[in-house]
């Protein structure tokens, strides 16, 4: 297995899991390919993997093991919203069915309201206690976002204020700063953790990886800031992480995390004694 990059691990376990099943497939040139995609690097950098291979199969094992592969492979295609398989989807939100998203509102009963909100972007937010406040606009509150993969925030930012280190779990954000100055950035994942910050005036533009931890700070001590965001999902969640960590209910063992942030355990006490305010309104 030393000709597998690390990144394409999923196809080389799989592929040694079915080995193993000699009775179930054998290696061989034939034309049909299975082709994985790493999403995170573009396709003109040749970074692909093919996989050639026949199956010789000899018991109906072989069909389940082919259909896991398979899914294996597959499961980042379907990694984000669902697509719409029609014009609109309208969120039912007094459907009784449970299904990822929202069921569909008879078109027959859609009208142009529940394409639209009067959210009143242009006004400023009165912001919280860490500087900052989310007007997030999202399925919930337009039913015609649903299965359209996308939503959009305006972000209030007090002098010093900030929007705290936080995650989006099922969205990557762009975000345009409308007035002020915004120092952001966010960090990569294990094990580099890698820091990439900016420091953004009027009109400027920013991307944050989905499910990336990021900030935004103004650094005026005069002036606010205001900045529009846009999210590649219809509920695109929002975890901060200062508030899940000391602020969950119940709380996290104090033993756990002073040992997670090396500490003692009266800080942590401390910290979970606070009150972790949520900006997201």
């Amino acid at each position: 297995m030393g000709f597998c990059p690390i990144k394409n691990v999923i196809i080389c376990c799989t592929c040694a899991f079915l080995l193993m099943f000699n009775k179930c497939y054998t290696m061989e040139v034939v034309p049909f390919s299975l082709r994985y995609y790493n999403r995170n690097v573009p396709i003109n950098q040749g970074d692909n993997m093919i996989i050639n291979f026949a199956t010789r199969m000899a018991s109906p094992s072989s069909l389940c093991l082919l259909a896991a592969l398979l899914a294996l492979i597959s499961w980042q295609a379907m990694a984000s919203d669902p697509s719409p398989l029609q014009d609109f989807c309208v969120a039912d939100m007094h459907s009784p069915v449970r299904v990822n998203g929202f069921a569909c509102l008879n078109p027959m009963e859609v009208n142009a309201d529940h394409f639209f909100k009067a959210a009143k972007l242009d006004t400023p937010r009165k912001t919280n206690k860490v500087g900052s406040n989310v007007t997030l606009i999202n399925v919930m509150q337009i039913p015609g976002l649903n299965t359209l993969g996308i939503s959009i925030a305006r972000i209030d930012y007090a002098p010093l204020g900030q929007n705290p280190p936080h995650t989006h779990p099922r969205a990557t954000e762009i975000l345009t700063v409308l007035e002020g100055t915004l120092y952001v950035g966010f960090v990569t994942s294990n094990p580099n953790n890698t820091l990439f910050s900016k420091v953004l005036n009027k009109g400027d533009v920013f991307v944050f990886p989905q499910g990336l931890i990021h900030f935004q700070f103004n650094p005026n001590p005069h002036q606010p800031a205001v900045a529009i965001a846009a999210l590649s999902s219809q509920n695109p969640g929002a975890i901060t992480i200062a508030n899940a960590v000391f602020g969950s209910k119940p709380p996290i063992s104090d033993e756990v995390l002073a040992k997670a942030f090396q500490v003692e355990k009266g800080t942590i006490d401390w910290l979970q004694a606070q009150f972790w305010e949520n900006n997201h309104y």
